[in-house]
């Protein structure tokens, strides 16, 4: 691709293009959002707005510039702490110069952070298929933000650091965007009505952009230099230099993103890092729980059952569903065990590193108790076997239906039976849970989904059972008189028993 520099030289270029963006900014009320990553193209992309508002004069300043960056909080800890320290810069230089840019930095909701979803809630780790993680913790947070930007203003310019060199992919999108112009350089989002899409570097390649980043002073006083080292960390070889021509290699793939993403073969950015820099060995453990989430068969850890405990059946397989609880307490101790290994070996600027936040536990806490009846309450116990410290978090408000020693005698009764010991446990929730109502609704409905969750001898029978129900759905319909029952019908009678019961009462 040819550089956008090549026709006119890097100056004029950059005058042309800072003068586009004074226009486009004065001539409408409309707030811009500009997304901020940290990375190159975002940070080539902010400095160029910012160069062009300071600029005008003061009293042409009026119109409103949101900077977003999104910290899904498992983001690379030496990335999170650059952008978070880039925040706090960029605000207060905006207050010293009297620009009307505001940075804000967005998390997901604590109900759909990684760590929630995966411990708490059994979610797999994330693969091509089941994309859990993008939505949730990038796009939610971010499109929250625009919305209530549109919704006070009725309009929103979204000024995005994408270029069409990045892939082909994003080259036919972009091309297909700008068909549909309604303004001068702004393409509609046809995800987010009210808003228009900028990207003043679209033609722009990633020597262009280092070449603007290193020649250019960053207008906040952050030191450009300092990203290219970054970079340069984050290469596999080990270099990233300043490009001069089309034979230079370029550091434009050097990956930064979450540490836990197991959407890539090699988190290479991170091993690049701790191969390049021995003081960045404390990531370690951080490497190695991402590469143990990245297994290519993880069905031993997970449930033969959906997260509703309905079996499915693909090539008489059953689809796994969510991790077991033994596999969830193990990500939970393993996930805590790298955080107290780099908080008492890592350097001084991580020893209050925290991987999972209170928040986060609580609520996976509150979803091991409330929605799965695992009120053993092994949270707070893990907690604090693993980084020997109390646990924090809130005093139940609320009594167990058993006690910890009872709940080991229901153990040893029930063995290596697991399936009967979570229905057997989940049973005496739901009627605890009952028990102070004056009205019982929904008891019997909350009983059925306990037997139908337990009701196999094993894995093997309940494979079986959903096996004949299946054939039986699919097989001709029986002339009436012939029907006979047969083994799945066992559960479906105790459900009609339960039912009557119900009706008469």
């Amino acid at each position: 691709m040819t550089s956008a520099f090549a026709e006119q030289g890097l100056r004029p270029t950059l005058e042309a293009l800072i003068a586009q963006i004074q226009k486009l900014y004065c001539e409408d009320t409309v707030p811009w959002v500009v997304g901020y990553s940290g990375g190159k193209d975002s940070t080539a992309t902010l400095q160029l707005v910012w160069s062009a508002i300071k600029a005008l004069p003061v009293e042409q300043r009026a119109k409103p510039v949101h900077v977003i960056s999104t910290d899904t909080l498992v983001e690379n800890p030496i990335v999170a702490a650059w952008v978070s320290r880039s925040l706090e810069v960029m605000n207060n230089a905006a207050d010293d110069h009297r620009m009307p840019i505001r940075a804000h930095r967005l998390t997901p909701d604590v109900k759909d952070t990684f760590w929630v979803n995966l411990i708490g809630k059994g979610y797999p780790a994330p693969r091509p298929k089941f994309r859990w993680c993008t939505e949730r913790m990038k796009i939610k947070p971010s499109n929250a933000f625009i919305r209530g930007v549109v919704q006070e203003n009725g309009e929103a310019i979204l000024v995005l650091g994408i270029r069409k060199a990045e892939s082909q992919a994003r080259a036919r999108s972009m091309a297909r965007q700008e068909t549909q112009r309604v303004r001068d350089q702004l393409s509609p989002n046809a995800s987010l009505p009210n808003s228009l899409v900028f990207s003043p570097i679209e033609d722009w390649t990633n020597d262009d952009v280092w070449t603007f980043l290193m020649q250019q002073p960053n207008p906040w006083g952050y030191d450009n230099k300092d990203l290219l080292t970054m970079y340069q960390g984050a290469s596999a070889d080990g270099e990233c230099p300043l490009v001069v021509d089309s034979s230079t290699p370029s550091c434009g793939d050097s990956r930064f993103g979450c540490w836990t993403c197991t959407l890539v073969d090699k988190d290479k950015s991170m091993h690049a890092m701790i191969q390049n820099d021995e003081e960045k060995e404390w990531m370690l453990p951080l490497l190695r729980l991402r590469d143990k989430l990245d297994v290519t068969d993880d069905k031993p850890l997970r449930d033969f059952r959906r997260l509703n405990g309905t079996v499915q059946l693909f090539h008489d397989r059953p689809i796994h569903g969510p991790y077991t609880q033994a596999s969830r307490e193990t990500w939970l101790r393993e996930l805590l065990q790298a955080q107290r290994w780099i908080q008492e070996n890592g350097p001084e600027q991580v020893r209050d590193l925290e991987l999972i936040s209170l928040a986060e536990l609580e609520e996976i806490r509150r979803i091991w108790i409330i929605d799965k009846h695992e009120f053993e309450d092994r949270l707070p116990v893990i907690y604090e076997e693993t980084l020997l410290a109390h646990y924090p978090g809130r005093d139940l408000d609320t009594s167990l239906p058993l006690g910890r020693d009872e709940l080991e005698l229901l153990e040893d009764i029930c063995g290596e039976d697991r399936i009967h010991y979570e229905m057997v446990r989940e049973l005496l929730d739901v009627e605890r849970r009952h028990r102070a109502m004056v009205r019982r609704a929904g008891l019997f409905d909350q009983l059925e989904g306990a037997l139908k969750r337990g009701f196999y001898s094993d894995k093997d029978d309940a494979i079986e059972r959903a096996r004949m129900h299946r054939d039986l759905k699919s097989a001709p319909a029986q002339p009436s008189g012939a029907d006979a029952p047969t083994p799945i019908d066992d559960y479906f009678q105790v459900v009609e028993v339960a039912s009557s019961v119900e009706e008469a009462s």
